[in-house]
């Protein structure tokens, strides 16, 4: 069994540590004796057309403005591939803008690509900092860390990821955060999110091997022992996470 795994932007909207993504759905594949392939995408390449798994990161304004012309252009495809139940997970930059557009604070617009359609972001003046958990029907708590001066607001399209229990989401107001489409998952939550929240990254590696008319391989009967000494670390970082101050 094989999954390739398109790293969107990996030059450009990487600044946050969400890197870690990439690595948390690694481990987890070889914990089930998988191998995944690991495609880094940057403007100018050619689109990976066969991805199982999209991650992509966040990013500074200046980021999105450099990436925002080549994501545009290939705003067909992902749009196909969404449609297609490809898993994806998209965070903060990223996130804003599978939208329709991030307005900066200085009145910038930086268009999207309408995944997540009728979703906007504008640029404010307080940052929304610090360790967030939110609670989701589907995957439990979640917990991260939310960097971000961009307030989003999702329009009768949208459902959001989850319902904040500490912290901001994706604005002061609305209490919830995060973005749902099909198989794809928006998100303020850094830290990386993904290692800290192995549910998440399992939803991500099911629907891919769903896709493929596969079911998900279990843990390989090895690697048992190791895969629970990581969720003991896993469940320590959440509870550290959690208990600190924003």
């Amino acid at each position: 069994m094989m999954l390739r795994i398109v790293w969107l932007y990996a030059r450009d909207m990487n600044i946050y540590g969400d890197y870690g993504n990439i690595l948390a759905v690694k481990k987890r594949l070889e914990l089930r004796g998988i191998v995944p392939e690991i495609i880094e995408y940057n403007p100018g390449d050619e689109f990976p057309m066969d991805a199982d798994i999209i991650l992509g990161g966040g990013g500074q304004d200046s980021g999105q403005s450099k990436i925002q012309q080549d994501l545009l252009e290939i705003a067909p495809k992902l749009k196909e591939l969404a449609e297609k139940n490809v898993p994806m997970i998209v965070i903060c930059g990223l996130y804003q803008l599978f939208g329709e557009y991030f307005e900066t604070k200085d009145g910038e617009k930086i268009m999207g690509v309408s995944i997540f359609k009728g979703l906007t972001t504008v640029g404010g003046d307080v940052r929304m900092i610090g360790n967030i958990s939110e609670k989701s029907d589907e995957f439990g708590e979640i917990v991260g860390y939310e960097n971000h001066s961009g307030q989003t607001f999702l329009s009768e399209n949208n459902m959001p990821l989850a319902e904040v229990l500490m912290g901001a989401g994706n604005n002061p107001e609305a209490k919830f955060e995060g973005a749902r489409y099909k198989n794809i998952i928006g998100t303020y939550l850094h830290g990386s999110v993904l290692p800290k929240n192995p549910g998440l990254t399992d939803f991500l590696i099911k629907k891919a091997f769903e896709n493929q008319g596969e079911k998900m391989p279990d843990i390989a009967e090895r690697n048992r022992e190791k895969t629970e000494f990581l969720e003991r670390i896993t469940e320590k970082a959440r509870e550290i996470a959690i208990s600190r101050p924003r």
